[in-house]
């Protein structure tokens, strides 16, 4: 099992890893918030905003790991208003390409420092 830390995503706030390579090659992140990777601080703004900020954060990770948003197989989206759907698709959209990941989206009563979104990933590691 291997860890993966970068600090071009948000430093884990907590006792777990931004990353973790399983035997298999698969690629796990932490679920990423919209955590600015330099400040710590929550990125102001609508759910637009905010998944953009995740996204990039999930990028780091995987290509700190040796995969990419490409080799995405899974990621779970945790939203905190159902009705921001919408607006998280399309960014969630704009970061994938035509071979989309499996996705499960979930409502929920709170995230981390109360953030809009926050989104997880499993990938398959390069090589």
């Amino acid at each position: 099992m291997s860890i993966i830390l970068t600090n071009e995503a948000p430093a884990p706030i907590g006792p777990y890893s931004q990353g973790v390579i399983a035997p298999g090659k698969l690629l796990f992140t932490a679920g990423q918030v919209a955590l600015n990777p330099t400040s710590n601080q929550v990125i102001a703004g609508d759910i637009k905003v905010q998944t953009r900020q995740v996204m990039e954060n999930l990028r780091a990770i995987l290509e700190k790991g040796g995969s990419s948003l490409q080799n995405v197989v899974k990621t779970t989206v945790f939203l905190k208003d159902m009705s921001e759907f919408s607006g998280m698709n399309e960014v969630y959209g704009e970061f994938f390409s035509e071979t989309f990941p499996a996705r499960s989206t979930v409502e929920v009563a709170r995230l981390p420092k109360d953030v809009k979104v926050e989104i997880e990933a499993i990938a398959v590691v390069n090589g």
